[in-house]
């Protein structure tokens, strides 16, 4: 048996191990997919240490690729499938990909990105479903390999992509991303976990997943669902009404949502909300961006007190969290640091700060993982001090020792859950004739938490008008993901500056967010 899915598959193969809008796959098929697709790699190629590059959405394919990837010592790489073929080609690029595995619906913009000038061109290109001639079906591939035992089997690991400051997206490897050792270190660490992610560990509970898997918060309750022997629901889109029927209909009993997920939620109409039984569900868990506290109060008081709250991300994985009573208690706050995880709040100087007083969050793992960027050591080593790494953030520690967020010292937009880099947008909005300067910052949304605005100001000759605008918005989805393209904009004869030429977005922000220092 692949060792990651040994005990349901030796005690319960024929229960379901995944659902997706399109079929359920058993623990024992499973295992026998996950099999054969590791030797079908093995026989196309695919080395130790090898990047395979997969466009997948919330489908059964994607935890067999990723399974296969762990007992094959491949480092996956998981991308948004919202890219262009621009987006996509830089990091077939950046990891010199071996492999592509694409579903069919983004064939298309694969086959774009492969034939865009200096693009590597993977020797294994695989398509899940389509009829595509320069991709192998996915089910053919999975056919030809051997359903026996993996042997010699050696870990890998995901590597998710993060959108960039210096323009564009970096590889983000932390401790799961590890290529090397057996494949068992995934079990030990999901069994570690599991009681901060509330999973139990004997098998059994049902795992909703409702947010794209290419991100690192889904892959992780995705998959550490599965190393602990429980099944997983994929919803490829969020859906709010359809997400509540699913939890009747499988029983689910653990769920992971951003807040704007929530909201949605929150929003349905009344009578839809009381014919939700929800009588399976034992916990839902938040995080991946601020909650705004009335959201967060009426979600506990429609599904109990069972709402847990973390703070983390890809390159720290969980760093602290705080249950709803708890919640209740220090509104605000995202809690008190794992047992596993050192936080600590420092100054510019790298001083510690009082009890009270804000600072950078940095934090060290006990455990001894760390992070690395890939091809960006200097991004790496400026994401550390002292053997602590930092996500960018600021917040202060009550006198219980309870963390605080009250800002970001990074210049990032998290917009619905999802972190969005403006350097990345301004590089493109610099580009067009039509623009003289660009800052890109966020401002508030009431759906999404935050939006992507740009202040601009015009080249020479150029007055503002709607076609104008609709020219720069078009020229920003043909470079750029939809989420990423500013959703609104406002023009300056100038923008400020520092003497040294260094721009100057507070005095911009300010406008837009009166209430915050």
């Amino acid at each position: 048996m692949a060792v990651l899915l040994d005990d349901p598959v030796a005690h319960r193969p024929d229960d379901v191990a995944l659902t997706d809008d399109r079929r359920t796959v058993s623990w024992g098929e499973l295992n026998q997919r996950v099999n054969r697709l590791v030797d079908a790699l093995r026989t196309r190629g695919l080395r130790s240490g090898d990047h395979l590059v997969a466009m997948l959405g919330n489908q059964a394919e994607a935890i067999e690729v990723s399974l296969a990837c762990a007992h094959g010592g491949w480092q996956l790489v998981p991308v948004n499938w919202h890219w262009v073929a621009d987006e996509l080609a830089y990091v077939i690029g950046d990891t010199d990909a071996a492999a592509v595995v694409v579903d069919a619906r983004w064939v298309g913009v694969v086959r774009d990105a492969l034939a865009i000038d200096d693009c590597p061109q993977p020797d294994v290109r695989i398509a899940v479903g389509g009829d595509d001639a320069a991709f192998e079906d996915y089910e053919q591939v999975v056919a030809s390999g051997d359903p026996d035992e993996v042997v010699d089997a050696e870990r890998g690991g995901p590597m998710f992509y993060t959108s960039g400051t210096t323009g564009r997206p970096k590889g983000v490897r932390s401790m799961l991303g590890q290529v090397g050792g057996p494949p068992e270190v995934f079990t030990l660490i999901a069994h570690s976990m599991a009681p901060t992610l509330n999973l139990p560990t004997t098998g059994g509970a049902v795992q909703a997943i409702c947010g794209p898997i290419y991100h690192s918060a889904q892959w992780v309750f995705a998959h550490f669902a599965v190393f602990c022997g429980n099944s997983v629901v994929l919803q490829h889109r969020f859906d709010a009404d359809h997400l509540l029927t699913l939890i009747d209909e499988h029983r689910v009993s653990h769920l992971h949502l951003v807040p704007t997920q929530m909201m949605r939620l929150l929003e349905l109409p009344k009578e839809r909300l009381e014919s939700f039984s929800g009588e399976s569900l034992e916990s839902l868990i938040h995080g991946a961006a601020a909650c705004p506290p009335h959201v967060k109060r009426a979600m506990i008081d429609t599904v109990g007190p069972i709402v847990t709250e973390y703070y983390g991300g890809t390159e720290g994985g969980f760093i602290a969290c705080i249950s709803a009573e708890e919640w209740l208690e220090r509104p605000g706050s995202v809690g008190r640091p794992l047992p596993s995880m050192e936080v600590a709040l420092l100054d510019e100087a790298g001083e510690p700060v009082a009890q009270g007083e804000p600072g950078d969050v940095w934090f060290r793992n006990l455990m001894g993982s760390d992070f690395e960027y890939h091809n960006a050591p200097e991004k790496t080593a400026k994401a550390h001090r002292s053997g602590f790494g930092t996500l960018g953030d600021v917040g202060y520690f009550d006198a219980d020792g309870y963390l605080y967020l009250s800002g970001r010292s990074i210049d990032m937009i998290v917009s619905g859950g999802v972190n969005i880099y403006p350097a990345e947008i301004e590089a493109v909005l610099a580009e067009h004739d039509a623009v003289d300067d660009v800052a890109v910052f966020a401002v508030p949304n009431d759906e999404m938490g935050e939006a992507v605005h740009a202040a601009l100001s015009l080249a020479d000759g150029v007055t503002w008008s709607d076609e104008v605008e609709q020219a720069i918005v078009a020229a920003c989805r043909e470079r750029l993901a939809g989420y990423k393209c500013p959703r609104s904009f406002e023009v300056h004869d100038e923008l400020p500056r520092s003497e040294a030429g260094k721009l100057l977005k507070g005095p911009l922000r300010t406008a837009h967010w009166p209430d915050q220092p």
